[in-house]
Formats: C-alpha cells, sequence, structure tokens
C-alpha cells in the first residue's frame, strides 16, 4: 500500500499568498505593528485562521521582533553565589526555549562595557547583570534599548529594576529561630564592615533582639569571612563572655570556625552553645560537627524573578524601578536543636 505523503506545514508564505499581501505584511499584521490597515491586518487574520497557521517558537520570536536571546552579564562567574543566580535564570528560560549568551566581566569596568557592546551586537531581546556582592554597583546608564534586570548586586539608579537578597530580614530571622531555641544570650561574630550584607544582617540582628527584650552579648564583631576569623573570634568572645548561649555568625565560614573553637574549649554544640551561620554553602554545612543551622538566600528564586521579570518586559509589562528584596529561609540543622 502506498504511503501518504506527510502535510506540508503551513507557513508564513501561505497566509500572505492567500490574503493576497506580501510577506513583510503578514508579518506586521500577525505581529500587531500599526503600519497595517485595519482591513488588511483582518484579512490576514482571517487567512492564518483558514489555514490554522501555527508559528514555531522561533517563527513567533521573529514576529514579535525578538531574537530568542538573553544576555547575562556577571562580573564573577566562579563566586559561590553567583552560579545558583545563574542556575535559577536558566530554569526560567526553559530548555531550548531562549538562547543564553554568558560573559564574565571578571570585575573589569572595561571588559564589562565590551560584553555589553557585543551583547548588543547579538540583538539579545534582554539583560539580567549579576553582581559578586550586595552592594550596590553603578548603572548601565538607560541608553540601552533592552529590558535590563540588576541581579543580587543592586543598581545604584533608583530608576532601575534590582532584584537582592533581603539580608536585614535573614539577621531577623537568625534570631528569631535562636530565641525560640530559648537562647538569651545571643553574640554576632560577622564579616567586613565594609559589606553591606554584614551591615545589614547585623542591623536585622539587632532589631529582632529588641523586639525581644534582649540585648545582644558584647558588640558586633566585623573583620574577614574566615574560618580563622570564626575561631580567633570565638576564643575571645568566650573568654569575656563566657554566659553566651548562642553565636549567630555572618556566614558559614566563620561559623565553621566558632564550631572549631567550641570544640577546643569543650563547650557542647547545641546544648550548651547555639552556633549558627548564613549562605547555606552545603559543602560546609553538611560537613560540619554538628551540622550546621544556617539562613540560605534562596538565590535560585531569586534568579528566576529576574529572568521573569524580564520575560514580562518583552510582553510589553512595565519593568518597574527601585530594589525588590527576595526572603531567605531557615534551614534547621544540629547545631541549634538537638538530633532527636
Amino acid at each position: 500500500m502506498a504511503r501518504t505523503p506527510p502535510a506540508r506545514a503551513v507557513t508564513l508564505s501561505d497566509v500572505a499568498r492567500l490574503a493576497g499581501v506580501s510577506l513583510a505584511t503578514a508579518s506586521k499584521a500577525l505581529n500587531g505593528r500599526d503600519q497595517v490597515k485595519d482591513s488588511t491586518r483582518q484579512r490576514v487574520v482571517d487567512a492564518a485562521e483558514q489555514l490554522s497557521f501555527s508559528p514555531n517558537p522561533i517563527a513567533r520570536s521573529l514576529l514579535a521582533g525578538r531574537t530568542g536571546t538573553v544576555g547575562l552579564l556577571t562580573s564573577d562567574l566562579e563566586g559561590r553565589f553567583v552560579i545558583p543566580i545563574l542556575m535559577g535564570a536558566e530554569d526560567a528560560f526553559g530548555a531550548g526555549q531562549v538562547n543564553v549568551f554568558l560573559c564574565d566581566a571578571r570585575g573589569d569596568t572595561i571588559r564589562e562595557q565590551y560584553h555589553l557592546k557585543a551583547l548588543l551586537t547579538r540583538r539579545v531581546d534582554g539583560l539580567i547583570v549579576v553582581g559578586r556582592q550586595t552592594d550596590p554597583r553603578p548603572s548601565l546608564g538607560h541608553d540601552i534599548p533592552v529590558p535590563v534586570v540588576y541581579a543580587y548586586a543592586p543598581s545604584d539608579d533608583p530608576s532601575d529594576l534590582s532584584i537582592t537578597p533581603d539580608n536585614v530580614h535573614a539577621g531577623r530571622m537568625a534570631v528569631e529561630h535562636l530565641v525560640s531555641c530559648g537562647r538569651t544570650r545571643i553574640a554576632h561574630i560577622t564579616g567586613e564592615h565594609a559589606y553591606a550584607a554584614a551591615r545589614d544582617r547585623a542591623q536585622g540582628v539587632l532589631a529582632a533582639l529588641e523586639d525581644a527584650d534582649l540585648e545582644l552579648v558584647g558588640d558586633v564583631m566585623y573583620s574577614e569571612w574566615s574560618e580563622r576569623w570564626g575561631r580567633d573570634a570565638a576564643a575571645m568572645l568566650l573568654a569575656q563572655h563566657p554566659e553566651v548561649d548562642a553565636v549567630l555568625c555572618g556566614s558559614d565560614q566563620i561559623a565553621r570556625g566558632v564550631l572549631d573553637t567550641a570544640r577546643d574549649l569543650h563547650r557542647t554544640v547545641p546544648d550548651d552553645l547555639a552556633v549558627m551561620g548564613f549562605d547555606n554553602w552545603e559543602v560546609l554545612t553538611t560537613n560540619a560537627r554538628p551540622e550546621l543551622t544556617s539562613i540560605d538566600a534562596n538565590l535560585k528564586h531569586l534568579g528566576r524573578t529576574a529572568a521573569q521579570r524580564v520575560f514580562a518586559a518583552l510582553d510589553a509589562v512595565e519593568l518597574g524601578s527601585g530594589t525588590e528584596y527576595v526572603e531567605g529561609r531557615l534551614v534547621i540543622r544540629g547545631s541549634t536543636v538537638p538530633r532527636r
């Protein structure tokens, strides 16, 4: 028996031919461009419906004047905060639906401008600019012809749209957890004061303690983001304030150092001393003894949100401006709650 050949897919050329217009006019009509008369547009739409015309994703993007590409411009591709943001953005783009051009400026302004020009030359539909820390970064300006969303590091221009972790709320959440565990003599060891993340988390810590009618034990202890600082700071803290029953650390690295010193001084964690970190860097938290309670910044969700805002802007939804904050989540492990 002879096999019936498969039906040929209907093309935009077929629609233009049936409507009696040029290919360019058919494209403009289906894209909603205002250069087409209403009567002509209706004739093209009727032809498309009669032929059951359904453009493929690439054709749809061309009809909409898009290239189906998005630029991801980062300053620190090797950073452990950047990778989950990029993964979240890629999840939102969907497999095979959008092509992503990834550029790493390595913290160099000149290199960043070079990559920006290259991405615009490729006619990307939108840009996500990912910073290496939560301190404000210089805006790329307002001459860019596509939607731009700043992720993690907010733009220093409030008329841009920035999406960043809510570190103040994270500090509050951490204290509220420790207080719920019955801790009342809480100290805070954190990283460099120059970092917005350190200052914002400390702000949340102090506000939550005030709400609980508690005072911080000693002063906020600022220095480097390292296990060594955690060990040294814990030794000083516990010598001066042996009554401390919880140490909230500005990062998981610092918390690992505090755990080392607590073990050296025979302070049992968590029965005698609760220890808690930030960032939920699993290579540190799950390999600690005991495993480390931490605040996860929800960076994949942050990346997805940034990508979704770019998509919405492409569909004529106003991009908006200012800074939007993404709340973190508490990940409870054995350093604050005893294993049952």
